[in-house]
């Protein structure tokens, strides 16, 4: 089982930058891939980043493509996010999630955690 806790989110400003980060706990870490996910208030939660267990692999969202970075060091059991160019469509509460043996973009993750906050101002 696996335990996560996100953190970073905030305000910044369109076209700033920001990095969140997802601790993660428990039994054989490296054994899952790593996603991140997104809502805003009245959305549905959308695919946003995912890298594979041992970060050979990774897959963007068209939003995301270009603008955000995924990474995973598995050493100190945290995956995180780097986003630049920001912009006010991603607002959002962001959520990095675990999988076992699921396809990086599944929304069939099997461990969640409990979301940070990400404002974007114009």
């Amino acid at each position: 089982q696996v335990q996560l806790v996100e953190s970073g989110g905030g305000l910044v400003q369109a076209g700033g930058s920001l990095r969140v980060s997802c601790a993660a706990s428990g039994r054989t870490f490296s054994t899952y891939a790593m996603g991140w996910f997104r809502q805003a208030p009245g959305k549905e939660r959308e695919f946003v980043a995912a890298i594979s267990r041992f970060g050979s692999r990774t897959t963007y969202a068209d939003s995301a493509k270009g603008r955000f970075a995924i990474s995973r060091d598995n050493a100190k059991n945290t995956v995180y996010l780097q986003m630049n160019s920001l912009k006010p469509e991603d607002t959002a509460v962001y959520y990095c999630a675990a999988g076992d043996r699921k396809p990086l973009d599944s929304f069939e993750y099997d461990y969640w955690g409990q979301g940070t906050q990400v404002t974007v101002s114009s």
